[in-house]
Formats: structure tokens, sequence, C-alpha cells
């Protein structure tokens, strides 16, 4: 987190807020990079998505609710695999995952990671190509193995001595030769959140290349002759805006792959150097164009292939958020209003670190428009909070909003598409919202809302 927004947290903001905020003028403008593309203020005020009017969503589907921007998501998907057009473009079904959008991913010809049974299932239940899937995890079970494998999943990412083990056991039985990749460590610290950068030594994921065993990974596996070796894996976090880690993970990475070339006569064919590109949630925030990213990328991996005398291999790219998580805002109502002796106004919304533990989980920042109608009134700095009975339940930290806010008001967070939905939590027994696709004119739900009835299905007294 950056000094200046720490510095919003706490303490008297002043008359102008901080720095990173819209300015106070400016409470009914939409700032492009924040919100879905099709999203737009109509002439009475209100937002629109996909020509529907917010206040048309929330008659029909209700609040809170996730609005996806089907263009939006589409374009987005479009722009990675024609930037990365000599690469494999993974689409993060941690991000978001559900059928509708795993349709979506196939159709517009990307790849999808998948990290648990679960998003493996809801795959295959969508009908997503196995051999187009990687597939993550720190710790796969055997049972989730075995799925993959008979599958046909095309790339499993080994992330342990115990899990090749378990692979190599469970190809020899199926006289199958799943198709590998070795996640790296290669001791790069992203400059993200420490829970989110997943590089540096101290973490759970991958295997040291400092400390050898990410060679001793690769050839244990070479050795077996069971697994079949197909490259090697490195990402360094998410949330990330500068490719200078990227250059130096492909310099480590590859002097693995140099290596494993010189000590064992391989060359590997494939390199994934993950990805985690950052959004914009506020206006600090100023996220790269996919081709810039592509051109960076693609001019490092060449680079340091020359200096280590290696053919190019194969690359993969991880996007993460970038791709669903700025297609995608939530809705919601104000319930109440309350300035608490001018030191700050609270608006309460109907959903709240249930909907979004990001806030409350990273410290994330977010912005918010009143979304239907446009006001005329003095911008107020205020707090958008949500109704579950914790003081750190916070959606918005600080906000330039109306004067006029009140009970009643549609509110719209964007950029809500990722580790939102996918986090969501029951907590206060409060049903998850619905995920709401929109596109020319109309609406569909894709994951439906929960009931009370699902909350005490599973009660079994």
């Amino acid at each position: 987190m950056r000094a200046h927004e720490a510095g919003a947290l706490h303490g008297d903001l002043g008359s102008r807020g901080p720095a990173w905020l819209r300015t106070p003028g400016d409470v009914n403008a939409l700032v492009p990079q924040l919100w879905p593309r099709t999203v737009a203020r109509a002439d009475a005020g209100d937002l629109t998505v996909g020509g529907v009017s917010v206040a048309d969503l929330a008659a029909e589907h209700g609040t809170p609710a996730y609005v996806l921007d089907e263009d939006d998501l589409r374009a987005r998907c479009r722009d990675f695999r024609d930037a990365f057009a000599d690469a494999d473009v993974y689409y993060a079904g941690k991000s978001f995952l559900c059928k509708a959008v795993v349709r979506i991913v196939a159709e517009e010809g990307l790849f999808l990671d998948v990290c648990s049974g679960g998003e493996l299932a809801t795959a295959l239940a969508a009908g997503f190509p196995a051999e187009r899937m990687g597939f993550h995890g720190n710790n796969k079970s055997v049972r989730e193995l075995e799925r993959a494998v008979e599958a046909g999943v095309g790339r499993i990412i080994v992330d342990s001595f115990t899990e090749i083990d378990r692979l190599t056991a469970i190809a020899r039985r199926t006289g199958t030769r799943p198709g590998v990749l070795v996640r790296v460590t290669v001791g790069v610290e992203a400059h993200t959140h420490e829970f989110i950068a997943t590089a540096h030594e101290d973490q759970k994921f991958g295997f040291s290349l400092q400390g050898g065993a990410a060679f001793a990974a690769c050839a244990k596996i070479l050795d077996e002759g069971v697994l079949d070796l197909r490259g090697l894996h490195s990402h360094i976090g998410s949330q990330i805006f500068d490719t200078s880690g990227f250059e130096v993970a492909a310099r480590r990475v590859l002097s693995l792959q140099e290596q494993v070339r010189d000590a064992r006569g391989v060359e590997l064919p494939e390199l994934d150097l993950g990805g985690g590109f950052g959004i914009a949630y506020t206006t600090q925030d100023d996220p790269s164009a996919p081709a810039d990213l592509a051109k960076r990328i693609t001019k490092i991996v060449e680079s340091e292939c020359d200096l280590a005398s290696l053919r190019v291999p194969k690359l993969s790219i991880e996007p993460g958020r970038a791709i669903v998580g700025p297609a995608v805002f939530t809705l919601y109502e104000v319930g109440t209003v309350k300035d608490v002796d001018g030191i700050r106004t609270y608006v309460s919304v109907d959903g709240g670190m249930s909907d979004n533990i990001r806030t409350a989980l990273y410290d994330a920042s977010y912005s918010a428009t009143v979304a239907s109608r446009a006001s005329d009134a003095e911008p107020i700095l205020a707090r958008v909070v949500g109704k579950h009975c914790e003081s750190g339940d916070i959606v918005v930290k600080d906000e330039f909003l109306p004067a006029d806010v009140q009970p009643g008001d549609l509110l719209a967070v964007p950029g809500t598409g990722a580790y939102c939905r996918s986090m969501a939590s029951n907590y206060n027994h409060v049903p998850r919202p619905p995920v709401v696709a929109v596109r020319d004119g109309a609406s569909r739900v894709i994951v439906r809302r929960e009931t009370e009835d699902d909350l005490l299905a599973l009660d079994v007294g």
C-alpha cells in the first residue's frame, strides 16, 4: 500500500481529501479506466450498461448484485489473445468462475487455469477442452490429480516433491503421460501486498531456485521418465504494473532452463511467466495496455534467451484479474447515511464484506458513484460501509459523493469482477448476490442469488 493511501485511512483528511480521489467537483463523472466499456451516464443521470439502466437491473434482479458487462469481458479476452498472438493466454479461474464465463473464455480462444477440484469440475461441466487447461495448487489431493489425469488436463503445474511422487504413481497406474510444468520460486518480490506476492523465498508456492530444489525437481521428473516435463513456470504476484519484475524473473528461470540443458541435454520447450497484471481500482492506478505488456514481455524473453543461447520457448501468460476485474461492478442500494460529529459521513449499503472482502483483507482501495441519478449537490468525503456486524466492514475507504446521497440511492462500485464473488461468504448468514450479465439491451442471471433456503439446506440440525 502506498504511503498516501495509508494516510487516507486515519486522521484528519482535511478539506481536499487524499490526492488519489476524484476531484470534488466531479462526483458525476465516470473515469473511463475504472468502468466497463459500455457503462455510461444517461441523460437522466442514471448509469446504463449494455444499454440497460441500473434502475431496471435493480428492479428485476435486486441488490446487491454483481453486474457483468459481457461485451467488455469478451473484448478484454480478445485484447490479450491478439496482443500475445504467439503465446497461450490463460484466464484465471480463481478470479471468477462460472459456466457462462467458462464458455465465453472458450469462445474467445483463451486457455484456462484452475486450482481446485471444484474449479476443474466447473470447467468440465461447461465443456471447456481439458487440453487447454492448466492445473495449479500447492496441495492438490490424490483425487484431484487423478481427475485431472482422467480428464486429460493439458498442463499440471507441479509444486512439491510429494506431488511429483503422487502424479508419477497415478501416471504409472493409468498408463498415461501427463504434461507438467515445474513451478519455480525465483526470489522476485513483486511490488504488491505481502499476501499476493508469490515469488519471494519465504512462502508456500513452488520450488526454490536459489536452494537448488527447482533443478532437483526437474532432474527427478527426467530420471523417472514417466511425466512429460514440458517446461518451467514462474509467477511473481498480482496487481503488478511494472514489468521490471518479469525481466528479473525471466532471467532467473531461464538460467534454470540453461542448467537443465547443460546438465541433462534437454531443452525444455515451454515457459509460463505468470502475469498478474494490475487494473485500475482508483484514479491513481495506471494499467498498461495488453499490446504494451506483450511487446515488453516478449522482448524480455527473447533477449534473455539470446544471452543464454537458448531457443525461445513457447510462452504462456496469465493476465489474472486484468481480464474479468474491470468488466464487473457491484450495484448496491443505500440504506442509511450517518454523519459522525462532522468527522466522517458513513454511507451504509445492503452488502459489504460478505460480497467484497478485499478491502478488509488486503486494505484494497475502491471507487464509487451514485448510480441512479446525477446530483448538483456539494461533494462530501464519505466512507461506504456494509451491513455486517464488524467495524472493519468497509467497501470503499474514502470517496467523494454528493452531499444529498440518501437512502434508496443506487451506488455502483467498479472493478469488482475479480476475487469478489469468488471470495464471497455467508458471514452473518447473508446470502451471496447474483451475477447478472448484460449485453445488447438485455440481462440474464448467470449465477443466481442465494436464498435463506440455500443456507438452511446445509444445516442438517
